[in-house]
């Protein structure tokens, strides 16, 4: 689903989902038409796993292929002669993007992470943090205060362990971020915490 901007700044944005969800869901159009309005074309993508099947969360062994979904569609927004590419996503999809990004420094110049998957609610022990050292692009983080997969201070702790900047956003609700309906405030927020640390 490709929202093209009328007035384009050069930029272009691959936006993915969760594990439970798909590019259609409420937050990734709510965001994708704010980023266009801003002169960024963002590109919604559903990952391998989700076009595979309609519903159910991705295998264990989904990662990798959702990686090289993720870079083809990196690949396809090049190939329309953007400026840069700027890439993200919400829980499994952030997480995906991120490793992504860890694995290829040159994929991306900027990353937002909504509701990062820290860990599952049942491990907190068992942190996904390996691949952060090798974050070298600025990344944005949106985090729900009641969120299950990590903790306000836990993402703190994680986002410190990326060498460029980082920013925080910290909404109120779980790991849904509340965005049960259409939250202005937090989009106008995400857009231009993105824009001032993509600049």
């Amino acid at each position: 689903m490709l929202h093209r901007a009328a007035q384009s700044s050069g930029d272009t944005f691959v936006l993915t989902h969760g594990a439970g969800g798909n590019a259609d869901g409420r937050l990734l159009v709510d965001l994708a038409d704010a980023f266009t309005a801003s002169g960024t074309t963002v590109l919604r993508c559903d990952l391998p796993f989700r076009q595979a099947r309609p519903t159910g969360p991705p295998s264990r062994s989904s990662g990798p292929i959702d990686r090289a979904g993720l870079a083809h569609a990196v690949d396809a927004l090049k190939a329309l002669g953007g400026a840069r590419v700027l890439v993200g996503g919400q829980s499994y999809g952030g997480r995906q993007a991120s490793m992504l990004v860890a694995e290829q420094p040159d994929l991306a110049a900027g990353l937002l992470l909504l509701s990062y998957p820290l860990h599952a609610p049942a491990t907190p022990t068992k942190l996904r943090i390996e691949h952060l050292p090798k974050i070298h692009v600025p990344t944005v983080f949106v985090h729900g205060s009641s969120d299950p997969f990590g903790t306000t201070e836990e993402i703190e702790s994680a986002r410190r362990l990326i060498s460029a900047p980082t920013t925080l956003i910290v909404a109120a609700g779980g790991h849904d971020l509340g965005y049960r309906k259409r939250n202005a405030d937090l989009i106008t927020q995400i857009v231009g915490a993105c824009a001032a640390a993509w600049r």
